[in-house]
C-alpha cells in the first residue's frame, strides 16, 4: 500500500490515545475512517480534529458506539461501516482497543482478569473475523493488531503481576503473525502488521477505569485518576508519534512494528537473554539500554 488516500480505515478504540491519533493522521493523509469506542463524546472530539485535518471536505468520518469484546456488537458495527461508505469492502482495519485489569490470577477477580482479556485479544479476533470478508473484497488491504511489549515480555516489574494484560498481548502477537501465512496463502493483497508500543502517553488507565469490570471506591478512583495523569505525562513517546511511526510502518510493509526506544531496547534485551527475562537483573539491562539509547538519540541531535 502506498498512500492512505482515498483508502477506507477502521479504528477501534478511536476516542482516545493512538487510536484518536491513528483516525487524525489517516485522515489528513486523505483516508474515509470510521472508528468505534464506548464514549460518544471522545469519540465526537476525534471527528472534529480529523475533519479538520483532512484535505478535502469529502472525506467522511463516521463514529460508532461499540463494545468490542462482543461479537454481534461488532458485526453491528461491521454494517454501519459499510453503510456509511456505501461500500461493500474496507482497505484498513486496525484493532487498537484495549485497557487493563485482573493483574494477578490469585488476587484479581475472575471477572477482572476476563474482561481484560476479552477486550484485549476477543476485541481483536472479533474485529478481525467481523471485517474479513470486506478486506478481502479491497483491491488492497491490511489487518494492524495492536499488542504490546509485554506481547514478549510479560512483566512489569519483578514484584507487579500483570497476567490477563500480558496474557491477551501474547495471544494478539501470537494471532497475527499466524495471519501473516493465513492471508498470503488465502487473500495475498491483504497484508498484516502486529503493533508493539512500549510506554506511550495514552488514556488506558483512566480507560482501564472507566471500562473496567471492577465498580471503583472514590478514594480508589481518585489514586486512579492520578494515576492516569502521571501515566501520561511521564510517557516517553506521546500517541501522536506512536501513529505515526505505526501508519509508516504499514506503508512500508512491516509486518513486526515495534514503537518506542523503550520497546526496541526490551525487544533485544529479551532476545539476548530469555532465560533471563524474568529476573531482577532484566530491568536493569533495560534500564542500561534505554540510557544508552537515549544518549545516542542526544548525540545525533546534535552532532
Amino acid at each position: 500500500m502506498e498512500s492512505f488516500a482515498g483508502k477506507i480505515a477502521v479504528v477501534t478504540g478511536g476516542g482516545t490515545g493512538m487510536g484518536r491519533e491513528l483516525v487524525v493522521q489517516l485522515a489528513a493523509a486523505g483516508a474515509h475512517v470510521s472508528m468505534c469506542d464506548l464514549s460518544e463524546d471522545r469519540m465526537s472530539e476525534t471527528a472534529a480534529l480529523a475533519a479538520a485535518a483532512a484535505p478535502a471536505s469529502d472525506v467522511r468520518i463516521s463514529t460508532h458506539v461499540c463494545d468490542v469484546s462482543d461479537e454481534a456488537a461488532m458485526l453491528v458495527f461491521r454494517d454501519e461501516v459499510l453503510a456509511a461508505h456505501d461500500s461493500e469492502h474496507v482497505n484498513l482495519l486496525f484493532n487498537n482497543a484495549g485497557l487493563s485489569g485482573g493483574g494477578s490470577i490469585v488476587t484479581d477477580s475472575r471477572e477482572s482478569w476476563d474482561r481484560c482479556f476479552e477486550v484485549c485479544f476477543n476485541g481483536v479476533r472479533w474485529g478481525t473475523l467481523a471485517f474479513l470478508d470486506a478486506l478481502i473484497a479491497s483491491d488492497e488491504g491490511h489487518i494492524v493488531n495492536t499488542s504490546s511489549v509485554n506481547g514478549f515480555w510479560a512483566s512489569i516489574g519483578p514484584d507487579r503481576p500483570h497476567t490477563a494484560y500480558s496474557a491477551a498481548k501474547f495471544a494478539v502477537k501470537g494471532f497475527t503473525e499466524a495471519l501473516v501465512t493465513d492471508m498470503r496463502v488465502n487473500a495475498p493483497h491483504v497484508g498484516v502488521s502486529v503493533v508493539m508500543p512500549g510506554h506511550i502517553g495514552t488514556s488506558i488507565v483512566q480507560n482501564s477505569m472507566n471500562y473496567g469490570a471492577r465498580e471503583l471506591t472514590d478514594d480508589e478512583r481518585e489514586l486512579m485518576t492520578v494515576a492516569d495523569q502521571m501515566f501520561h505525562d511521564n510517557a516517553p513517546m506521546s500517541a501522536d508519534d506512536a501513529a505515526t511511526v505505526i501508519l509508516d510502518g504499514v506503508l512500508a510493509g512491516q509486518w513486526r512494528i515495534l514503537v518506542g526506544e523503550d520497546a526496541v531496547a526490551l525487544d533485544a534485551a529479551v532476545r539476548a537473554d530469555p532465560e533471563a527475562a524474568y529476573e531482577g537483573s532484566m530491568h536493569e539491562i533495560l534500564f542500561a539500554e534505554l540510557t544508552a539509547a537515549r544518549e545516542q538519540l542526544v548525540e545525533q541531535l546534535f552532532d
